[in-house]
């Protein structure tokens, strides 16, 4: 793929709601036919994906590490003798790596764990005449961490996962990432970053397999009590099939980025966070919602500017092709409604005086304040977890945070003249529901 980008200007709402503001759902998305005919490969028949991710968490649930090596043979092409990296070899990772590396991911670490520490979350106890009532949180037993392979280690990811849980209190906290391609193990600095961060144990196994061990166990991995961390279609399709039997922090889709600009923003630094974004994956959303047509021109002709200095430009052509581009609004209060709707991962507001308008947010994984709160900080070193609801979710979910490793228990400590008091509205209620064990469980408590 070369030439310009595909930079789509929409003057038309509707047409850009039917169009790159369109959400798609899991079950929306095209199948390619590559992965149609890899299953022939594996399962001698041609299945889609969620009949795929069904067979292989059967297998693994029914044969353990044996059926993980095997998948880990068939669709990675690794052979992996043994699951568990050697807890030795994360601190010799650490040790191994170059000074300023290691202290942009030590910088990180401390910037995430500060954050976190500060999120309310305790337990109380309100101790009144009839009584007293509150609630415990403990955090989970045990969390395993999904860590992406893919064409690039991404130690950011597990910093960004492991650390709340550690905060949170959880005791025992596992990863889960695939080896190398061509056989490599695990790169360093995701084990460097293992270690930072206070992960027990690093698992060398990636997809559905590995999401399946986490969910059931197996001679080498633990059965953990929640899963979270973003994957492929196969990692998400895998989560969304095992959760009931294991908690999960969302089915994290493709990353997506909403940049809100006045005809005061600087054309370059908005095509470069579009770009940033863009170059994930091919679905990977970058849409920009402003009223100046100017601008829009203008961050198109930076795209291009800036295009041939990238590495992974091809990704990003496909991208913008498919889900990006630019909405011409009336004004910017427009602009903010069409980003509700949409509801984005990431919702940056490059224009002035952008304080003014954050009561305008009511559906954003996280915003980023004008032109120097760039997403890409966001990424790696600002503080919040950067796992962040996607495909719309932040209309009901939130980024990953402390609630997604604790348990919250109601408590309820009644004395005799409380519970007098309560139980004649219990015995009505009971009675309107035709519950008449549960009438009379109020009514021996009446005197």
């Amino acid at each position: 793929m070369s030439g310009k980008a595909d930079w789509r200007i929409f003057s038309d709402i509707d047409e850009a709601r039917a169009s790159i503001l369109k959400r798609h759902s899991l079950r929306d998305y095209a199948v390619p036919e590559a992965l149609v005919e890899r299953s022939l490969d594996l399962f001698g028949e041609r299945v889609l994906p969620e009949e795929a991710v069904r067979r292989i968490i059967g297998s693994v649930r029914d044969g353990g590490d044996g059926a993980i090596r095997e998948w880990n043979r068939r669709i990675d092409g690794v052979e992996t003798p043994s699951l568990q990296v050697a807890p030795s070899e994360l601190a010799t990772a650490l040790q191994g790596m170059a000074p300023e590396p290691r202290s942009a991911l030590e910088l990180a670490a401390e910037r995430i764990r500060a954050f976190h520490q500060k999120q309310p979350l305790s337990s109380w106890i309100d101790a009144a005449e009839g009584g007293s009532l509150g609630q415990l949180i403990r955090p989970l037993d045990s969390v395993g961490v999904y860590v992406p392979g893919g064409t690039a280690p991404l130690p950011s990811s597990l910093l960004m996962s492991v650390i709340p849980a550690a905060v949170a209190g959880v005791p025992e906290i596992i990863v889960c990432t695939p080896p190398g391609s061509g056989g490599a193990d695990i790169h360093p600095t995701i084990l460097a970053a293992a270690e930072i961060a206070g992960a027990q144990a690093v698992y060398r196994v990636g997809g559905a397999q590995a999401i399946a061990g986490m969910a059931y166990g197996s001679e080498s991995i633990p059965r953990v009590a929640a899963i979270v961390g973003a994957g492929n279609l196969f990692v998400t399709l895998a989560k969304q099939q095992v959760y009931g039997d294991v908690g999960i922090d969302g089915l994290l889709g493709p990353t997506e980025t909403v940049v809100i600009a006045d005809d005061k923003a600087d054309p370059a630094l908005a095509a470069a966070d579009l770009l940033a974004q863009a170059e994930h994956d091919l679905l990977a959303s970058a849409i920009l919602l402003t009223p100046s047509r100017e601008l829009a021109a203008a961050v198109g002709s930076e795209i291009d500017r800036q295009l041939d200095k990238i590495q992974r430009r091809d990704i990003i052509r496909g991208a913008l092709a498919e889900r990006g581009g630019a909405v011409v609004t009336a004004d910017l209060a427009q602009a903010f409604e069409l980003a509700n709707e949409y509801a984005a991962e990431h919702l940056c507001l490059l224009v002035d005086e952008p304080w003014s308008w954050i009561g305008q947010v009511r559906n954003a994984g996280g915003v980023f304040l004008g032109e120097h709160s760039f997403e890409v900080l966001g990424d790696y070193v600002a503080g919040p977890s950067h796992v962040m609801p996607t495909g719309g979710s932040a209309r009901f979910a939130s980024p990953l945070n402390l609630l997604n490793f604790v348990k919250i228990t109601s408590l309820v400590a009644l004395n005799p003249a409380g519970a007098a008091d309560l139980s004649g509205p219990a015995q009505l209620l009971a009675q309107a529901e035709s519950l008449d064990a549960h009438a009379t469980a109020a009514k021996l408590r009446e005197k």
